[in-house]
């Protein structure tokens, strides 16, 4: 049986003494979109950081391709194929847009040739405007440039949390829109925090809800359709 990209047994993680993640049990299988949704403070943001090693696991295992990277620091499961876009998209605003993808080179080392030509392709304003500085760029441009920095270093799972925060509707769409092509023309798996109904519903293949720190429920692709169905996860 083949394993899948990535697998989450049981883990306890949090701040200090305490543990905001009470036992999460996930997989995500290659070639999918995956959401993980809830109301705010149930612990999605600290699954994310405790995947890509921010946090460190208390109890439990994070397995990558089968192998465990429990003990590993955040930059080397960057070196091992994962891509993070965290909250708030934490672009240097001091710097141009093609600086800001340089710094995208740092991920999966072991590839030979960053992808400049995939993320201009997926997102063609950070081509015409590589050379501004990112920080005169509008909240959905940033949010465009932030995914293009992960996606330089060609990982194979990208992790993305709240990508919808503070962008226009219409960005919002655009930026769904090229998730699922890159989805579905570069095979490309993704896991992402969203509270937006309108985004879940148009990337996602399925959804774990979360509360209180736990994965209460596991939404099909035609539950994420029903908008009704879908809020009451999200208001739980």
């Amino acid at each position: 049986m083949t394993s899948p990209l990535l697998e989450v047994q049981n883990i306890w993680a949090g701040y200090g003494s305490g543990d905001i993640l009470q036992g999460v049990t996930l997989r995500i299988e290659r070639g999918e979109i995956v959401a993980t949704i809830g109301r705010n403070g149930v612990g999605k943001s600290t699954l994310m950081k405790t995947i890509i090693g921010i946090l460190p696991v208390n109890r439990g295992d994070v397995y990558l391709k089968g192998e465990t990277i429990t003990g590993l620091g955040a930059e080397h499961r960057a070196w091992c194929g994962i891509g993070y876009v965290p909250q708030g998209r934490e672009i240097f605003p001091e710097l141009t847009v093609e600086e800001n993808l340089l710094m995208g080179e740092t991920i999966n080392a072991r590839k030979q040739r960053p992808r400049y030509d995939l993320v201009y392709e997926y997102f063609p304003v950070l081509q015409e405007r590589r050379r501004q500085s990112a920080g005169t760029f509008s909240g959905g441009q940033q949010q465009m440039l932030a995914i293009g920095r992960a996606l330089i270093g060609r990982p194979e799972l990208l992790l993305l949390d709240e990508p919808s925060m503070g962008i226009q509707p219409n960005i919002i769409q655009e930026i769904g829109r090229a998730l699922v092509k890159l989805n579905q023309e570069e095979g490309l798996t993704i896991l992402l925090v969203e509270q937006n109904t309108g985004l879940i519903a148009q990337v996602a293949h399925r959804a774990y809800a979360m509360d209180k720190g736990r994965i209460v429920a596991t939404l099909s692709q035609e539950k994420l359709a029903d908008r009704n169905a879908l809020v009451q996860y999200l208001a739980l």
